[in-house]
């Protein structure tokens, strides 16, 4: 199905602050970039700015690379315009320069699935100012002459010689969408752990894990306790839930429109369901939770966003489905208007630690467990089961009273090392870092040992992934490919719970002082 853009939706193409005059009065320009999905532009109509109407014969395209077009010369015979998701394409006007202020803009074009559309939006030409500004190239920003001159900027500014930062092995230009104003890389170093044995519905087998951390002991504490883990025959890890969010938020007068709304949303879902759906192959809505306060209906929903951590995916998704409703809500509810919309609430939390991740999942909800050995653990960790299980119900106080949003020792230590390794979103490890620690001595006098890890987002695809040392970080560990995130999710699962048993271990021992002092001073 291929959703009908509306005016709100059709906003989003138009690039915020590119409205500008050209040097010497060359004219006016500004950009677009497609955030929706895949089409060719079959024809360009006008520009409207203003009282000022700009027809296609003084209108250029500039797509970058330097190929432009003329306005007049894309048509759907032959001169369309391909333009993916993410391409950005600067509309170039022949008039006379604009004056400082805000502008009412139209810009008229055609496309192959859509028709005639309109983006109507408002842009201001905002006056130069004489700050210092980081150097960039409006032609190539990720060639060598572009980083360089930063390079030499950075130097200049800051009165110091960069040796080090200005050394990498691979083609800056990968680093479009990843990073912006690139000037060098910071080297972070990376430790082996393991082999871990990881017995998963996804990975099964033996893993060399490698943890990028400036933070010593780290990586001798968690090969430890795969050492341990893997004595006592590995660790069993499940995915049990998967879903990430975006969550809108609707205004109304008063939490009785709030409160029809919700329930018209829930009586509309078979509707809903594929506006957002229609924007990406690969997301698919699962459901939507609905919170209501004051006079606010919170929509929480929720996706499967496939090897991705989907952020970007959801909220393309979730404008579309919220542009439908606003289009359709007003008709049913002519009394009860929304008076207010905003694509995200902070309901979603990203980039947050929250109780709602924690009991409704983000990312993937994933657990580890095993049973540690008596004897193993006596002669590994010298602690007994009864001593860590013991100390695991001191420590539950702890975290009870301190608000923790976990339970354990430090997963966000071992979460961190493989995110960074891996070229996974790091402020994630905000969510990610919540965890559910559990143990009891069995029968048989062992100890059992489980983590819940119900907010972990992790992806094998986009991102960081693709980039070169991440990627060869994943394929260490064989996640590499479609299909592949349930994986990676079991063995960063399993890293945590050895994580857990080191240092709960060492702890309890009163190991880990002097751990630290053997391998974690740098003096």
């Amino acid at each position: 199905m291929v959703f009908t853009p509306s005016p709100m939706l059709l906003k989003l193409l138009y690039n915020r602050g590119s409205l500008h005059n050209l040097p010497e009065g060359q004219g006016v320009a500004f950009s677009i970039k497609n955030r929706l999905d895949t089409v060719r532009v079959t024809g360009v109509g006008q520009v409207v700015i203003g009282e000022r109407v700009v027809p296609a014969s003084h209108i250029r395209l500039d797509l970058g690379g330097g190929d432009e077009r003329a306005g007049t010369a894309v048509s759907a015979n032959g001169a369309a315009i391909e333009l993916p998701v993410g391409r950005v394409i600067t509309f170039v006007l022949d008039t006379a320069p604009l004056p400082e202020g805000i502008h009412a803009l139209q810009l008229q074009f055609s496309t192959d699935e859509f028709g005639e559309l309109s983006v109507d939006v408002e842009d201001a030409i905002v006056s130069q100012d004489s700050r210092v500004r980081i150097p960039r190239a409006d032609g190539d920003d990720y060639a060598e002459a572009a980083i360089a001159a930063r390079q030499r900027f950075a130097e200049s500014f800051s009165q110091q010689e960069f040796k080090h930062l200005k050394h990498y092995s691979f083609d800056p230009h990968q680093l479009q969408g990843n990073c912006e104003h690139f000037v060098g890389v910071a080297q972070v170093p990376v430790g082996l752990a393991g082999p871990l044995t990881i017995h998963g519905e996804h990975a099964q087998g033996d893993f060399l894990i490698p943890m990028a951390t400036t933070e010593g002991t780290l990586v001798a504490s968690y090969n430890r306790g795969m050492q341990v883990l893997n004595l006592c025959g590995g660790v069993k890890c499940t995915v049990i839930g998967d879903a990430m969010q975006r969550a809108p938020v609707f205004v109304f007068d008063d939490a009785r429109g709030a409160r029809d709304f919700a329930k018209w949303v829930e009586a509309t879902m078979d509707k809903i369901r594929p506006e957002a759906e229609s924007t990406s192959r690969i997301a698919k809505l699962q459901y939507i939770d609905t919170y209501l306060s004051n006079k606010f209906a919170y929509l929480r929903f929720n996706y499967s966003t496939g090897d991705a951590a989907g952020q970007n995916m959801v909220g393309r998704a979730t404008f579309a489905a919220c542009s439908w409703i606003l289009e359709n809500y007003p008709a049913a509810h002519p009394n009860a208007p929304v008076r207010h919309f905003y694509l995200e609430s902070n309901f979603a939390t990203d980039k947050k630690a929250s109780q709602i991740n924690v009991m409704r999942t983000r990312g993937k909800r994933v657990v580890a467990e095993a049973v540690i050995q008596r004897d193993v653990l006596m002669q590994r960790m010298r602690v007994t089961p009864e001593q860590l299980a013991y100390h695991g119900q001191v420590s539950n106080v702890g975290a009870f009273l301190s608000g923790a949003n976990n339970n354990g020792a430090h997963s966000a230590n071992g979460i961190t090392a493989m995110f960074i390794a891996t070229g996974q979103d790091v402020a994630n490890v905000s969510e990610s870092s919540a965890g559910i620690l559990y143990s009891e001595v069995t029968p048989a006098g062992d100890l059992y040992l489980s983590i819940t890890i119900p907010s972990l987002i992790v992806a094998t695809h986009g991102g960081g992934t693709g980039l070169a040392t991440q990627n060869e970080c994943l394929r260490m560990l064989g996640c590499v490919g479609r299909g592949t995130v349930y994986k990676f999710a079991e063995i960063v699962a399993g890293v945590v719970l050895a994580g857990e048993l080191s240092l709960g271990a060492a702890i309890s021992s009163s190991d880990w002082v002097s751990s630290h002092e053997q391998y974690g001073r740098n003096r």
